[in-house]
């Protein structure tokens, strides 16, 4: 909701949309020219030998395989363009949400936009990855240090976070 209504929210979405719209034109250029070699291909087949014909329907298939390789590489495109063009107005997001919380006296700060809330902000001391990571038999990195690969976790999973009772206002 906060970043719909940030200025740089219609920049990046007019961004995006232009990007995304030149996308589309270049995809469709490739798909008009398959179509238009597609078309002369079935009027000529029948007066083509076996090897002009042969090399048509390799060329229509290394065309729609350069057309699927487009869309595939545009989509990955359009994703990291987006995310791109997002991380500085999230980053400044996520200093006002902990300028906010900790001016008001919020010790936790949740998301619950989606079907699961999202912590957005707390406090360290709160952070029991650690425990969670012994718990399991894994030994946790020393502070600061790279953790190892067999104890790094999956990328999107949030950091677990403990609430005692009485640790203070909590804001959805």
């Amino acid at each position: 909701y906060v970043l719909a209504q940030m200025p740089e929210s219609k920049q990046i979405e007019s961004q995006l949309k232009t990007y995304s719209s030149q996308l589309e034109a270049q995809l469709k250029t490739k798909y008009t020219e398959y179509q238009t070699k597609g078309e002369a291909y079935q009027k000529g087949a029948s007066a083509m030998s076996d090897v002009v014909r042969a090399d048509k329907e390799k060329e229509l298939q290394n065309i729609q395989q350069s057309i699927q390789e487009f869309q595939r590489n545009a989509d990955q495109s359009l994703q990291q363009r987006q995310q791109t063009l997002l991380k500085p107005a999230l980053d400044k997001l996520q200093k006002a949400i902990d300028d906010v919380a900790k001016e008001s006296g919020y010790t936790y700060v949740l998301n619950s936009d989606g079907d699961s809330p999202v912590l957005l902000h707390g406090p360290e001391e709160g952070n029991i990855s650690d425990l969670v990571l012994k718990k399991m038999g894994i030994t946790p990195p020393a502070p600061g240090a790279a953790p190892t690969p067999a104890a790094t976790p999956a990328p999107a999973a949030p950091k677990s976070a403990a609430t005692p009772a009485s640790s203070g206002k909590k804001k959805k």
